[in-house]
């Protein structure tokens, strides 16, 4: 990637799709208020939208306007109407003074005004600058970036608001305490190695209190990132079942659309239908797969073994019964094999409960997996009822239950695991020093030199301690314009 400019030059971008009905073009810098004076006829107020038409100087060759060759050179051509708002330093997304212009969006005008802007001193934006130039003048930290291009790329309403929290601060502060407690240990660790006469018993002694306080709050933003994944990819969900039982139809009841064929013919799915929906504002991708059951069909047997296949990689399986015909030996059969299969988050559902009360089906279920049914979820997909709650038990089965905190970034789940696996290395040493209080100096070095790692880890999330190799790898991501 080329090297970001971190000069406090003027810089712009178009930050809207091309060929929209609108276009927003933002620009940062010390010098961009003259710059929007020059070419922006309406008022200009903090914060304020105001109306105003964009105007530049017509060329003697015609390079602006070329359609007022009439005009004389020299005169100002109106490039176009537009609503411009000004953000005063550091009172902006930047730090910077900003404005954005807002455009039509034909290609012709966005053109014409960039050329207006490039003319009076401003470069174009590289990828993720703005968002740059706002980590490096304080107006956000690096989980706060990250968080940037997160709600950007977010398809969920669970993962816009997991990214939202972050934007907020929220990971920021959970990490920062983390920080403040081990720089704190750290120091102490410092003044024990200088001063080894002075130091007090209280410091070492409480050593493996602190660092085990510390490994266990960050393990638990592991475990909450481990959700990372699925926040971004989606939930694999998968439904089991006999031919016939309404696995189709529960795909459609979940998208609320009519996705896969539907008939009273046994064996119509014959491979796996992958579908992805938002599930209470979770990501999900459910599998609606082949009937399971005895076939001598070479086909079908293609189907079976798929089928079997997404049900041990997914995070949830739903194993879907035909509660007007009752529990089949091919029924009991199925709930043997998935629980030989070791999958996860099996719930069982009970279908067609419209057209009986379900329950000897479900006391049957019962009989034959006493300690692993649990809960029997009872739904009729064609009237709707009870799919709510299967809903909410399915995102409470791949652990993404409303108001969990998540850590949703990969790059921060690593440097996470980086800084738990110093801090273990640390609390290893105390536990093998026996007496802490009686630790020898070099065990004291090693334990502080694991601290600093730890802290250096923490460090590269939040952008304490960061290298421009780091940075760029960072904002390459993003798209020019933010």
């Amino acid at each position: 990637m080329k090297k970001i400019n971190t000069c406090n030059d003027n810089i712009f971008a178009l930050s809207t799709p091309v060929g929209g009905a609108i276009a927003v073009i933002r620009a940062s810098g010390s010098g961009v208020l003259p710059v929007l004076r020059e070419i922006f006829s309406g008022r200009i107020e903090h914060r304020q939208l105001n109306y105003g038409k964009i105007t530049d100087r017509i060329e003697p060759d015609g390079g602006q306007g070329e359609e007022r060759k009439e005009n004389d050179a020299g005169a100002l051509a109106v490039l176009d109407e537009a609503m411009a708002v000004y953000f005063r330093a550091p009172h902006s997304y930047t730090g910077e003074d900003m404005f954005e212009l807002n455009l039509h969006g034909s290609y012709s005008v966005v053109s014409a005004v960039s050329r207006a802007l490039t003319r009076r001193g401003m470069r174009l934006a590289e990828a993720g600058e703005f968002t740059k130039r706002a980590f490096l003048n304080g107006k956000m930290d690096l989980v706060q970036a990250d968080a940037v291009m997160d709600l950007i790329n977010a398809e969920t309403r669970r993962g816009a608001s997991a990214a939202l929290e972050q934007l907020e601060g929220g990971l920021s502060r959970r990490i920062g305490a983390i920080e403040e407690k081990l720089l704190d240990f750290a120091s102490e660790l410092a003044a024990a190695m200088d001063y080894p006469e002075e130091m007090e018993d209280e410091v070492l002694s409480a050593a493996p209190e602190v660092l085990n306080s510390a490994i266990s709050r960050i393990r638990d933003l592991i475990d909450n990132g481990n959700c990372n994944k699925i926040i971004r990819e989606g939930a694999k969900l998968a439904i089991l079942g006999r031919p016939n039982v309404g696995k189709s139809s529960l795909l459609n009841a979940l998208m609320n659309a009519e996705r896969a064929i539907v008939t009273n013919i046994a064996g119509t799915t014959r491979d796996v239908l992958e579908e992805k929906i938002d599930l209470l504002g979770l990501p999900v991708r459910i599998a609606d797969t082949a009937g399971i059951h005895e076939t001598g069909d070479a086909v079908e047997k293609i189907g079976i073994e798929r089928a079997l296949h997404e049900a041990a990689s997914a995070e949830c399986v739903l194993l879907l019964f035909d509660g007007s015909a009752g529990i089949t030996q091919e029924d009991e059969r199925l709930v043997q094999k998935v629980f030989g299969m070791n999958c996860r988050n099996i719930i069982f559902v009970i279908n067609k409960c419209d057209l009986s009360d379900c329950g000897t089906a479900a006391e049957k279920l019962k009989n034959i997996a006493p300690e692993n049914v649990g809960s029997i979820s009872r739904i009729s997909c064609r009237t709707g009822f009870g799919l709510d709650e299967l809903k909410h038990r399915i995102a409470e089965a791949v652990g993404l239950s409303e108001g969990r905190a998540i850590v949703t970034n990969e790059r921060h789940i690593e440097c996470l695991s980086a800084a738990c696996a110093e801090l273990c290395e640390a609390a290893e040493l105390f536990s093998k020093g026996g007496n802490a209080a009686e630790m020898l100096l070099p065990q004291t070095e090693l334990v502080a030199e694991s601290v600093g790692n730890a802290l250096h880890c923490l460090g590269e999330i939040s952008g304490r301690e960061v290298s421009e190799e780091l940075l760029d790898r960072i904002f390459e991501r993003f798209c020019v314009g933010k």
